[in-house]
């Protein structure tokens, strides 16, 4: 069976950002862009599968700019062939799981691995409205798993313990950090990644379901202050945690 594993772009965890003058979008200039962290977690899982169930393993992308450094990454640590979708204008979670279902169509029967969510936007919808445009059932947030030869066992935290499932493939999976332990790629494997197809599509960008009416940067935090010292301050501490903070 056939693996997709999708992978979003966004800005480094550590960059600054800032907001653009339509006060709506990121100022690009000096942002450092990475593979989404999650993903990575689900193209370790992916390779997994493909070593376990063979068939093969498209990395998939959705968005303008050049990725293309980042894809021959995933092409290095085990996938087969990428593809990078330009949409010809900014799409949402919609917007990216209806253009990928409509490119893997053709690979159908397969399983798609995501991350549980891109670490810019939170939204975590992606590989959800992906399963339904799929038609097949959805694991969200695994933690761990186990494949057999017709599913697999999914593991996912709640609040207060954990939860097990089991699903049949096809399907569509969406990782948390620590699911795995994502592989390094060696000199080798980067050298042969140069010669994998790895190909790029301008594409008609559908209707938007969500738009972005404003960002903003959170508000500067304020000050701390000295309530005192000692066991005789406790009272006044606990009066401003109740009364100011309001986190009792």
């Amino acid at each position: 069976m056939n693996a997709i594993c999708c992978i979003a772009r966004v800005p480094d965890t550590a960059t600054r950002i800032k907001i653009a003058g339509d006060g709506r979008s990121i100022d690009p200039e000096g942002v450092q862009y990475v593979i989404n962290p999650y993903d990575e977690f689900a193209l370790e899982a992916a390779i997994q599968f493909k070593e376990q169930h063979e068939g093969e393993l498209l990395v998939i992308h959705v968005g303008d700019g050049d990725f293309s450094k980042d894809l021959r990454q995933c092409l290095a640590k085990g996938a087969d062939r990428a593809i990078q979708l330009k949409p010809s204008a900014p799409v949402g979670p919609h917007g990216i799981s209806a253009l990928i279902a409509e490119k893997v169509a053709s690979l159908l029967p397969a399983t798609v691995f995501c991350g549980k969510q891109a670490v810019d936007g939170d939204v975590g919808g992606t590989g959800i409205m992906l399963a339904g445009a799929l038609g097949v059932p959805a694991v969200a947030k695994v933690s761990s798993l186990e494949f057999t030869d017709t599913g697999a066992t999914c593991t996912r935290e709640i609040e207060g313990g954990t939860e097990t499932l089991e699903t049949t493939f096809p399907c569509v999976l969406t990782f948390e950090k620590g699911a795995n332990e994502p592989r390094r790629a060696g000199l080798k494997e980067i050298m042969a990644a140069k010669k994998k197809p790895l190909d790029v599509e301008e594409v008609t960008a559908p209707d938007p379901k969500l738009e972005i009416l404003s960002l903003q940067l959170p508000p500067p935090r304020p000050e701390g202050r000295i309530v005192g010292e000692g066991k005789e301050s406790v009272p006044e501490l606990v009066r401003l945690l109740r009364e100011e903070a309001k986190v009792l």
